[in-house]
């Protein structure tokens, strides 16, 4: 579903605000959902804003920063926990991936490297 225009959303206020009209026949002459009109209606009473608001939108982080310096200081005190055991024990009610993303993105390791020359087969 596309974001109504800024244009539309004053137009669809002005007519709102005129007070001669319901919601529901606001929606009808705009082509829009009732639920679209109240929505627009109260996040200009609440902000004064109505402009799109997509970074509101979306599944809120479960790992935010205080998790992170929790997950950097584990790793840092034993940095040969698995992912499941880095989930423990920050008690996060999340998957295992997640903790990886997390780790990738904040270019952490939680894992040891193997300290022995990789086996490669070389081409003659």
């Amino acid at each position: 579903m596309k974001t109504l225009s800024i244009d539309l959303r004053e137009r669809i206020l002005s007519t709102y605000d005129k007070n001669d009209v319901t919601r529901q026949e606001v929606a009808d002459r705009y082509c829009v959902s009732l639920g679209m009109v109240k929505k627009l209606i109260q996040q200009r009473r609440k902000t004064g804003d109505i402009n799109p608001r997509h970074h509101y939108s979306g599944r809120k982080p479960v790992i935010i920063g205080k998790h992170r310096k929790q997950l950097k200081a584990l790793i840092k005190e034993q940095p040969d926990m698995t992912l499941k055991e880095l989930r423990d024990s920050l008690k996060l009610d999340c998957s295992i991936q997640a903790i990886h993303y997390v780790l990738a993105d904040m270019e952490l390791t939680y894992k040891k490297r193997h300290l022995g020359q990789a086996n490669k087969i070389e081409k003659i």
